[in-house]
């Protein structure tokens, strides 16, 4: 009882007009709880990741548990990676994604046996790793520098925007974005802009911060995110105000089944999610056919 007389306190200390079910999304404009202009949105939303960049993994790792790794390797096993595709991960600055595809291919590789035909696919394997923040693709440039994939053709890094990636119709044989979708200011356009860039079969993933509906676990949940998660941002990396901004812009993003249906609205079939930890993260995925 006590726990849930703070929550609630803090709830309306920190949002006392808003509520967890009234997301915003994509015909209105947030920067967290805050209303603000269209072309005010990315700026913010780049100060953010800017300001977060050397220490987003360390962060991922204190405010998930280390979590956060095993949600990866979900997203990936969802997604079947081999060899010879060509694959975009979206948001995906600092790799994370993205090496664990090029490792689950080259295990492939390695388990298979070896032939000329198993070596050119390999060659031919792209992973296009796209962001539209120049200081996170800097740091995942420096982790595969660190983890010796600097001079890996398979990976290829590109500055570039959501909503208008500059990729042709129908090459790419997955997609994935982790963690930032939320971000973009028109989630229909990110939507179809994924619909477009893939081929016919190609499979659409996203791995999100999303919604608790449990009501003890909610609460517990509300009262981490919003006391506990700003406060290690202050004390690690020294920025409250962005991890602020982090999980209010998780209580704007649609709801796991209205999340699914915009996806679905997209163009994709197949529609499905997946929660993980009682709704904390859910994996939706659909296929283009």
């Amino acid at each position: 009882m006590a726990l849930r007389l703070m929550a609630r306190k803090l709830e309306s200390k920190l949002f006392p007009m808003l509520s967890f079910n009234s997301p915003l999304y994509s015909h209105a404009t947030s920067f967290g709880f805050k209303e603000v202009r269209e072309e005010e949105k990315s700026q913010m939303v780049g100060n953010v990741f800017s300001s977060v960049a050397s220490n987003y993994d360390l962060m991922n790792d204190f405010m998930s548990g280390g979590l956060h790794r095993l949600w990866k390797d979900r997203l990936v096993s969802k997604l079947n990676p081999f060899p010879g595709m060509k694959h975009l991960d979206v948001a995906g600055g600092t790799g994370d994604v993205s090496f664990r595809i090029l490792e689950t291919i080259s295990n492939i590789k390695r388990r298979a046996i070896q032939n000329v035909l198993e070596d050119d696919l390999m060659e031919e394997t792209r992973i296009y790793v796209c962001d539209i923040n120049p200081n996170m693709l800097n740091v995942g440039q420096s982790r595969a520098l660190g983890r010796g994939l600097g001079k890996d053709k398979s990976l290829v890094w590109v500055e570039g925007d959501a909503e208008a990636l500059r990729f042709d119709n129908g090459t790419m044989d997955g997609y994935t974005i982790a963690f930032g979708i939320r971000n973009v200011t028109h989630i229909e356009k990110v939507l179809a802009e994924a619909y477009r860039v893939l081929k016919r079969g190609g499979r659409f993933l996203c791995l999100e911060l999303s919604h608790v509906e449990v009501p003890l676990f909610k609460e517990l949940y509300d009262y981490y995110s919003f006391a506990v998660i700003p406060a290690i941002g202050e004390m690690v990396a020294g920025d409250r105000d962005s991890y602020q901004y982090l999980v209010e812009s998780i209580r704007r993003f649609p709801a796991q089944a209205k999340f699914a249906s915009m996806i679905a609205d997209a163009g994709f079939q197949k529609v499905e999610y997946e929660n993980l930890v009682g709704g904390v993260v859910a994996i939706h995925s659909g296929l283009k056919i």
